[in-house]
């Protein structure tokens, strides 16, 4: 039986209080040194000399041709992701960059985060990296641990790790996110916390703390390393997070955690139902119209494709039924801690937030969501068993 109430074809988005949301951009940069054994990313092992000057060229007739899309609204936010975009040199990231601002209207705050790798860092590159506007790096970290670094196939080491953080601090970034895995092949909760711990040392404004997972099309889906049981997962997490919270650091999010809330604001705008436009081999979006409608696209995936000019760079586009939009919205905002305020439900989707009245009943007498009926928020327990919480919105 449906848990979402009332008939959902006969809606009038703008009359429910429909609005455009903010609006990001997400550029997909796919080479890397070496592709790792877990990663199910689009990302390509890089040849000698990268294709820089015929990408950039890509990705601004890419978002030329999704200019539609922008609908007046400024640019909250950009996210260099990968891939390893610290590949590229500073030369091509300042071409890109001011073609995006030729072409979209920056807000004053805009935040601009580039994904790097350890291996990937040059003092003078990264300094330069600073003075083009980046200013948000997300290193990726993954372990300290040499040999469990070996294990996940990264070309860095743990001292090469901590050197990179030193160098984003001394290239001036203040902000930065570090990005480290736990439940790592044979790890134990000693092993994990002293990751963490080291980590934590560091004086980051934010932490993306997650378990590693088994992903199709992976190397590792193939060939499964030994993980840790299930018990010393439960273990690593629970002591995990009080040590985080003991530290300052607040989790926000199922796997990201801030000091004097340092958000990543790409990432709120993501779980609050924003917009985004994907620019790059394989990238995605999530676009509105002000009519409401909402559209998800994605771009052709593999960068010899992409760089060809007598092939599209989109793949293909789905507009969202009615129906999907409950799931969709909660998919996302309830992975927030605090949850999000009940309004914005029909803000993002354009639907009364009456269609969710049976689905909330249901959750709360499950005592897997807040009791606060201003809020859709996950309780202790439905943080604990996010997908329980969110399988009764589904329309069965």
């Amino acid at each position: 039986m449906s848990l979402i109430t009332s008939d959902l074809s006969t809606h009038h988005p703008i009359q429910n209080g429909f609005q455009l949301p903010p609006l990001a951009l997400y550029v997909h940069i796919p080479w890397c040194i070496r592709k790792c054994p877990y990663c199910d990313f689009n990302s390509h092992a890089a040849a000698a000399k990268l294709p820089e000057e015929a990408y950039v060229s890509a990705l601004l007739s890419d978002l030329e041709q999704d200019l539609i899309h922008v609908h007046g609204r400024t640019v909250t936010s950009i996210f260099f992701g990968g891939g390893t975009p610290s590949l590229f040199s500073a030369q091509a990231l300042q071409t890109l960059l001011d073609g995006l601002e030729q072409r979209l209207i920056f807000s004053p705050e805009i935040e601009i985060t580039l994904e790097a790798n350890p291996g990937t860092f040059e003092q003078e590159k990264f300094a330069a990296y600073r003075t083009l506007g980046i200013n948000r790096l997300s290193i990726g970290i993954q372990s300290f641990d040499d040999n469990k670094l070996h294990a996940l196939g990264r070309v860095h080491s743990g001292s090469e790790a901590i050197a990179a953080v030193k160098m984003a601090r001394q290239a001036g970034f203040t902000n930065f996110n570090l990005d480290l895995m736990h439940g790592l092949p044979a790890q134990s909760p000693e092993q994990a916390l002293t990751d963490l711990q080291t980590a934590i040392d560091l004086s980051p404004t934010h932490l993306s703390w997650y378990q590693l997972t088994m992903e199709p099309n992976t190397v590792f889906w193939s060939k499964p390393p030994t993980l840790p049981e299930d018990d010393v997962l439960w273990d690593i997490q629970e002591a995990g997070q009080a040590l985080l919270a003991k530290q300052g650091f607040h989790q926000y999010e199922v796997s990201a955690y801030t000091r004097d809330a340092q958000f990543a604001q790409h990432n709120l705008n993501y779980w609050s139902f924003g917009d985004f436009i994907g620019i790059g081999a394989g990238a995605h979006g999530k676009v509105s119209d002000p009519q409401g409608r909402i559209q998800r696209t994605w771009k052709t995936r593999q960068p010899n494709d992409y760089l060809n000019p007598d092939k599209p760079f989109l793949a293909g586009s789905s507009t969202l039924a009615t129906t999907e939009l409950p799931f969709e919205f909660l998919m996302n905002a309830l992975r927030l801690t605090d949850g999000v305020a009940l309004t914005l439900f029909s803000k993002r989707t354009g639907l009364p937030a009456s269609v969710l009245t049976k689905g909330l009943q249901r959750a709360r007498q499950r005592g897997l969501l807040s009791d606060d009926p201003l809020r859709l928020a996950a309780s202790a327990q439905g943080q604990l068993f996010l997908n329980d919480l969110l399988h009764i919105f589904l329309d069965n």
